[in-house]
């Protein structure tokens, strides 16, 4: 019955342009809910409980005020309720979304309306890890290992995902890609490990630096200690003013924290037995990587829907929009703004890259005269 409602001539039967404008409000749709995928995911929420509502006065929001983009503009950007402001996130997330959408079926609607949905939900996830790693410098597992799920059963079930026909042969390029998009960009993340090992960063004076079960908080963000720890002899360093424990407290001390030990000063501990730290430091010398273990993660995922060819593309790409990004920053003076940008989205931009336009370029380039 699902096989049918496919079919390529019933959906030819229908004018394109009313299609086009399905996937345009469906794609708002997604992306309201991608706002909340935004907000939700990586504070630990449920992304179901409770129904949208204002984060500032906890206004349960009705439906007819949380029609995508409209809802919007009629209310100027604030809370009905408690007229606090609503981001312009919300809106610009709506609207990508839904031009994503409508981009998908116009490339791809004519081939197959499967593959345009399966396109344009691979793009939703694309944007949600955008905004996500914009916000919280993180690419939560739900979208990257689940994507990288998703990409494999799509793979299976419509495997002109990867241009073939074949079952086997949908199921060979999804793994293939995931391969390649974990090994390559691990690779990346070793050989940068060796280079560039430790990264230096500085803070006024009086910054509170504070150390929980599952992060690191410094004073302008969080880093999840898998961003930093991939070895057992990777260390965190700093000169703490002073050092607060739960029950117990230190001055002018140094602190050195691995994934196996706590060291405060002259004393060690384990550091599953102490669960929250806090120091007043003006500097603390991180371990650093080329990339995240989110990266990889991502890019495992890209592959999955896309394949290894579009994986070795995406790094290049990737890595010449930082470079374009970096050299402006600096020709602005802004180069300090550069160590505030995450990776992910300068991946996910030549992902998309590689969908709309990569193959036809990589032809181009092979057979160019």
């Amino acid at each position: 019955m699902v096989k049918a409602v496919f079919q390529p001539e019933y959906w030819a039967a229908v004018p394109p342009q009313f299609w086009s404008v399905v996937f345009f409000v469906l794609g708002s749709m997604v992306g309201s809910f991608l706002n909340v995928v935004i907000h939700r995911l990586p504070l630990g929420q449920s992304i179901v409980s409770p129904p949208s509502h204002c984060p500032h006065c906890k206004y349960s929001i009705p439906w007819y005020l949380n029609v995508p983009l409209i809802t919007w503009m009629y209310l100027q950007g604030k809370c009905r309720n408690c007229r606090a402001p609503i981001s312009v996130r919300y809106f610009l997330v709506e609207l990508i979304t839904g031009l994503a959408f409508l981009l998908c079926w116009v490339s791809f609607g004519a081939q197959s309306a499967w593959l345009a949905l399966i396109y344009a939900l691979f793009v939703a996830g694309l944007i949600a890890a955008t905004f996500i790693d914009f916000e919280h410098f993180i690419i939560p597992d739900e979208i990257t290992i689940g994507g990288a799920v998703v990409g494999f059963i799509c793979s299976f079930l419509v495997p002109r995902l990867h241009g073939t026909e074949s079952l086997t042969d949908g199921m060979k390029s999804s793994l293939l890609g995931i391969a390649a998009g974990a090994g390559i960009i691990y690779l990346i993340l070793r050989i940068g490990k060796l280079l560039f090992g430790r990264q230096r960063m500085a803070f006024p004076a009086h910054a509170k630096i504070v150390f929980t079960e599952t992060s690191i908080h410094l004073p302008d963000k969080e880093i999840p200690y898998e961003d930093v720890f991939y070895r057992a002899s990777d260390t965190i360093v700093l000169k703490a003013r002073e050092v607060e424990l739960i029950d117990r407290c230190y001055k002018d001390v140094t602190v050195k924290l691995s994934p196996e030990s706590l060291e405060i000063g002259e004393e060690r501990f384990d550091p599953e037995e102490v669960p929250y730290l806090q120091a007043v430091s003006e500097e603390i010398v991180l371990p650093r990587e080329a990339m995240g273990l989110g990266d990889v993660k991502f890019m495992a995922g890209i592959g999955a829907f896309l394949g290894w060819q579009a994986v070795v593309f995406s790094l290049m790409v990737s890595s010449l929009i930082g470079s374009i990004v970096g050299v402006t920053l600096i020709a602005c003076k802004r180069q300090a703004w550069s160590s505030r940008l995450p990776y992910g989205p300068y991946i996910a931009l030549a992902a998309v890259i590689w969908l709309f336009w990569g193959r036809e370029f990589v032809d181009w380039w092979l057979f160019r005269r």
